[in-house]
């Protein structure tokens, strides 16, 4: 049985919906990549995708936003304010900036890592706390609202790279998606780099069991 804020892709393919998903992050995060293998996930689960990807200022740390929306039949990859079934944001500050993406009853997976702009270095303004307690205050406690320690967890796999699969691994809980169809798309994912696979599969798990 799911939850509110969980989905069975087979009800999605079934009612004819779209699931829309949005990962937010800075330059060098790779969300990029997410987004890649949330491609090749729908794929093999026989639906149709498009991805968007909108790059920032990248080298510089600014904001990186990709959409990924799947389903029988998509048209567009766009994803309006308010309709985000799941939002994963690799960088605390971007779930600010990127939350009226989340429709009112979706999920959002923060990586509690802080990567200040330059007008925090520069102290010009202070970066946001509580942001997570904002965030589920904003929703009137609709929205399933989690904070992850990603980048902790993919330092331990041995690269800060990882983050983008433990984040990804988060959100593997709550799609009710085959383990095996994670996997695979992983392998292909790295399928030019197979030295990368052991290390993303590691990292992946990690991510999910700090949600279970």
């Amino acid at each position: 049985m799911t939850t509110p804020n969980e989905i069975d892709l087979k009800e999605y393919l079934d009612n004819g919906k779209i699931l829309s998903v949005v990962l937010a992050g800075v330059g060098g995060q790779g969300t990029l990549i997410a987004g890649k293998l949330l491609g090749i996930v729908a794929m093999k689960l026989g639906m149709d995708v498009k991805v968007s990807e909108v790059h920032g200022m990248s080298q510089r740390g600014g904001s990186v936003i990709t959409y990924v929306r799947m389903g029988k039949e998509v048209f567009s990859p766009i994803i309006d304010p308010g309709t985000a079934d799941y939002c994963l944001v690799f960088e605390a500050l971007e779930s600010i900036r990127w939350a009226s993406l989340l429709k009112a009853e979706g999920t959002m997976i923060i990586s509690s890592q802080q990567i200040k702009p330059l007008p925090v270095l520069l102290g010009k303004e202070a970066y946001p706390t509580e942001i997570c307690g904002q965030l589920q205050k904003a929703s009137a406690g609709h929205a399933r609202i989690i904070e992850v320690d990603a980048i902790t967890a993919a330092l331990s796999t041995g690269s800060a790279k990882a983050v983008n699969m433990v984040m990804l691994g988060a959100l593997s809980v709550f799609t009710h998606i085959p383990l095996q169809i994670w996997e695979d798309s992983i392998e292909e994912a790295f399928s030019t780099k197979p030295k990368l696979v052991p290390m993303n599969r590691k990292a992946f798990q990690l991510g999910r069991d700090l949600v279970q």
